[in-house]
């Protein structure tokens, strides 16, 4: 049984063919070197044959250096009735400059007669030849047995013949494919360990998660011999997606004991994985296992009471061992402990007895009745327990705000908002038009105060979300308004509820702008680069 396992990675070929998702080279090349970083074995590129886009990755690729990965070049067997040496696919593959190429053939019967329509003989001859002809020149070989698992079910033996011809042609690896998503772990764990007492060759698993088994397939195929895992961060890829890496590197190495990667990198699956999210510009589910944003975090309050004396209560592992972290949210569930810890957070001068906490906590669960939802809101938490701890400057009062919208013929809509303020005793009454609603709010508020609080010029807003509230009150309901506020240096959210989206935006733009002011550390001018995306600079 092998002590250590490598990964292959197939983000940038196989998980681009999930819906949604389309790198560019650029994104590919800064997605390659984290995959590098994180200590992944092999990393294929994509399929040199196919297309512009994957033929120049690996032109750069050729220059660029690796410290822990191979780059693999992706392909298919031969065409049939034909020769591997004139075949232009597999001569892409040798002419990309990759140290590895990684061809799939089939396994399955009924593929070889259905989908290619050639005979079982020629199949295995297809696989010999190329597998031969790659490895005259040089390369490294993995041999991806397409659909083998289904294959196996369908025709045993021969689909073991079809991965015994890539191994007398010499393959470096032979990868069992579960190609449909379809297997079960006990059927996993049963064909490989056949698959093992007829081969000498090293075997590795590829599985799909059209089953949502991807994961525990993976696994079971190391348990039962195999020594190469391939799969995708996040689990990118077709229809369900594949095996997910960020999943099963954790799993093979904290669980079961496997050399994976090292410790430090192992540090970095987290920001790796939620890097490559962003790159992809996919969605991160917050609650995905070990790289999840919620993946440790306790919102009742008997759960955080226990992990306040041992985390191991509720926490199967230390989420630092993957570089996430513990997270505590405080909502209608919340007990003293939840305040506890962020107020600890915080460095507030927290006790537990007092009656203040108590109001605290009721005041949470009120807010959170009316709508509010603290745990995707952490700035106007923060302001809520200081407030209620400490005591906060209050830095200007609302006496009223009007907005005029006007909509004319063969005009865009114009937006104006007034507001009355109460600075340090003065009343400032300001004007402003924006491109909305809010916008023109924002703008009129910060006309009143910046000439008191100057570094509001460095604030700026980076997202805004509108949640309904109540489907039932249609255009009348209570809606929930978030907003995400940014120097450039740190990233702050605020929240406001109301049945007029206008108030409820309101209450969110006045707690980013207190947060930004007296809520946190003094914001630093944005240099030169950030104004003039912001159009802050004139050309």
């Amino acid at each position: 049984m092998p002590t250590s396992v490598k990964i292959f990675d197939t983000t940038l070929r196989d998980g681009t063919q999930g819906e949604g998702i389309s790198l560019s080279v650029e994104d590919k090349i800064k997605i390659a070197r984290k995959l590098d970083e994180l200590g992944v074995h092999y990393i294929e590129g994509g399929w040199p044959g196919s297309n512009s886009k994957d033929i120049e990755f690996f032109e750069r690729a050729r220059d660029m250096k690796f410290t822990n990965a191979k780059i693999t070049a992706f392909g298919s067997t031969r065409r049939k009735d034909s020769i591997a040496a004139d075949d232009i696919n597999l001569n892409r593959l040798v002419e990309s400059g990759a140290q590895v190429a990684t061809i799939f053939g089939k396994s399955w019967d009924f593929h070889v007669t259905t989908a290619i329509q050639t005979t079982l003989e020629e199949n295995l001859s297809m696989i010999y030849d190329s597998v031969l002809y790659l490895k005259s020149c040089g390369l490294e070989v993995i041999y991806d047995a397409e659909h083998f698992f289904d294959g196996y079910k369908n025709n045993p033996e021969y689909a073991l013949q079809t991965i015994k011809k890539a191994q007398d042609a010499g393959a470096d690896w032979i990868v069992l494919c579960d190609t449909n998503g379809g297997s079960l772990p006990g059927e996993v764990t049963s064909i490989v360990t056949t698959v093992k007492q007829n081969v000498t060759t090293p075997v590795g698993i590829h599985a799909h998660n059209d089953c949502e088994l991807g994961v525990a397939n993976s696994l079971a195929a190391v348990q039962a011999g195999a020594g190469q895992v391939q799969g995708t961060i996040n689990g990118y890829g077709e229809r369900c997606g594949n095996a997910n890496l960020s999943s099963i590197i954790p799993n093979l190495q904290l669980k079961l004991g496997y050399s994976v990667i090292s410790e430090e990198q192992l540090k970095s699956l987290t920001p790796v994985s939620r890097y490559i999210s962003e790159i992809a510009n996919m969605h991160m589910p917050v609650n995905q296992p070990y790289v999840g944003n919620a993946a440790f975090a306790h919102k009742g309050g008997i759960h955080v009471s226990a992990i306040l004396k041992d985390a191991s209560t509720y926490e199967h592992t230390k989420p630092e061992l993957v570089g996430n972290k513990q997270r505590v949210l405080v909502s209608e569930l919340a007990g003293q402990s939840n305040v506890l810890v962020k107020a600890q957070e915080l460095n507030l001068d927290f006790n537990k007895e007092h009656q203040k906490t108590k109001e605290v906590i009721e005041k949470i669960k009120d807010l959170e009745h009316q709508g509010y939802q603290f745990e995707g809101a952490d700035a106007t938490l923060e302001l809520l327990l200081r407030e209620a701890f400490e005591g906060l400057e209050e830095i200007f009062t609302l006496e009223s705000f009007k907005m005029l919208v006007e909509k004319s013929a063969n005009q865009s809509v114009v937006s104006e908002a007034i507001v009355k303020v109460k600075v340090h005793g003065e009343t400032i009454y300001t004007a402003a038009e924006g491109n909305g609603p809010v916008n023109a709010l924002d703008n009129a508020l910060r006309k009143a105060l910046i000439q008191y609080y100057p570094d509001i010029k460095n604030v700026h807003l980076s997202d805004y979300k509108v949640r309904v509230l109540d489907i039932k009150g249609a255009t009348a309901g209570k809606v929930r308004v978030l907003m995400e506020s940014t120097d450039f240096k740190t990233t702050w959210n605020t929240l406001g509820v109301s049945s007029n989206i206008i108030e409820a935006s309101w209450y969110a733009l006045v707690d980013s702008l207190r947060y930004a002011l007296i809520g946190r550390k003094r914001v630093e001018p944005a240099n030169k680069d950030q104004q003039e995306r912001l159009g802050l600079v004139n050309h």
